[in-house]
């Protein structure tokens, strides 16, 4: 029981990153924060079995980290 219990924390975690991540007003918080979200939600979903919550997070995970890496080389030129 206690397993299951951690697992849904994980869930309520991710969650909390995933909301507070749309209220940041600057770009560059809201995706390291969103980032930080999706990793745990996809890692809720390998932990509760289900592929769609994986896949779909896990490529969120991806397109934050292409979007992070565009804003600070923009940043640098």
């Amino acid at each position: 029981m206690d397993q299951i219990n951690w697992i849904e924390t994980l869930g309520y975690i991710a969650s909390f990153f995933i909301a507070m991540s749309i209220t940041m007003s600057s770009i560059l918080k809201l995706r390291i924060v969103n980032l930080i979200g999706a990793f745990l939600l996809g890692t809720y979903g390998i932990l509760i079995n289900s592929i769609p919550i994986v896949l779909l997070n896990y490529f969120i995970v991806l397109t934050n980290i292409y979007f992070i890496y565009k804003i600070l080389k923009e940043k640098k030129s």
